[in-house]
């Protein structure tokens, strides 16, 4: 008897300490927006992140908003409404780059926003004041740049690699440069969460067509992260099938070019690294037929053990 109720006892610490295990494994939220690159409006590049169990949400790149939400909503991920979702849950945005299918959500909704910081790099700041908050494309809903500041967002420049404190949360960002048809650029963003990690990358073409290292810079600066485990996932755009012609990439990635990216990642950060890890695809450019080639060519390509994650609109999931 005594037997039986030590092994139900040791079966109970096993069940507890696996249950225990599983819980920590996710570190991350992630409620995706808008996942494609065009040309449903309705569903353009934005993606909230938040660390677990918080409504601390960052909004990586603002491409669709409102279509998003109530997409969420339908789906039960939030159980508020849009507006709430829109005014308290998201407490900023992080813009990769100019482009407006990942700046035209942040646009339109401005005037229903509340007020919160809007985070780019230099160049990318510019062209969003000089192009759009500029108070006669859109009223300038920030606090500088053109015409009358409405001050509803305080615009934050980044530096490129310094660490910046998100406003409203507990996390931090980093970010790097990204070559979106050499010189236009875009940016990666590295969002810190006490020791753990997310990388979300905006457009980018791979290094040898952009005749660029920024991805090689990039990949050897995360690959300890990697080694570590404190890296908990990667957001890479592959918009196009590998059929593609490079001349006609401008400034993005195949499935060839995204494993090539990899493999340089997983020679730096070690053999076998990135097995199990999550690659979340972004980006996916319609028709229909083409999303389906490239999510197919992705699997049959993917040697190194990668965990992809192709992200559907109003839907959530961990890292």
């Amino acid at each position: 008897m005594k037997i039986i109720k030590m092994l139900l006892g040791c079966l109970i610490l096993l069940s507890v300490n696996s249950f225990s295990q599983k819980v920590q494994k996710s570190f991350f939220q992630v409620v995706s927006l808008g996942v494609k690159g065009g040309i449903d409006e309705k569903n353009l590049s934005a993606y909230l992140v938040a660390p677990s169990n918080t409504k601390d949400y960052i909004c990586l790149d603002a491409g669709t908003i409102n279509s998003g939400i109530e997409k969420a909503i339908e789906n039960k991920v939030f159980k508020v409404s849009a507006s709430e979702v829109l005014r308290k849950y998201i407490k900023g945005y992080l813009i990769s780059h100019a482009h407006l299918d990942h700046v035209s959500g942040l646009i339109i909704n401005s005037p229903a926003d509340s007020s919160k910081t809007v985070y780019a790099t230099k160049s990318c700041m510019e062209m969003m004041e000089e192009h759009y908050f500029n108070d006669k494309t859109w009223a300038n809903f920030g606090d500088e740049g053109p015409g009358f500041h409405i001050k509803r967002y305080h615009f934050q420049t980044l530096n490129i690699g310094e660490e910046t404190p998100i406003t409203s949360t507990n996390m931090t960002v980093k970010s790097f440069p990204l070559s979106h048809v050499n010189p236009y650029e875009s940016t990666a963003f590295l969002i810190k969460n006490n020791d753990n990690y997310v990388l979300y990358l905006g457009d980018t073409g791979p290094d040898a067509v952009e005749k660029s290292s920024n991805l090689k810079e990039l990949w050897t600066s995360v690959a300890p992260l990697i080694q570590s485990k404190q890296l908990k996932g990667i957001f890479i755009e592959v918009s196009f099938p590998n059929e593609q012609p490079d001349q006609f990439l401008f400034g993005h990635l195949t499935p060839k070019y995204l494993m090539d990216e990899l493999y340089k990642l997983e020679e730096l950060a070690g053999k076998n690294s990135l097995n199990g890890f999550k690659i979340v695809i972004t980006h996916l450019k319609p028709p229909v037929k083409n999303i389906i080639k490239i999510k197919e060519q992705l699997k049959f390509q993917n040697d190194l053990g990668l965990k992809f994650i192709f992200p559907e609109q109003g839907k959530s999931f961990e890292l």
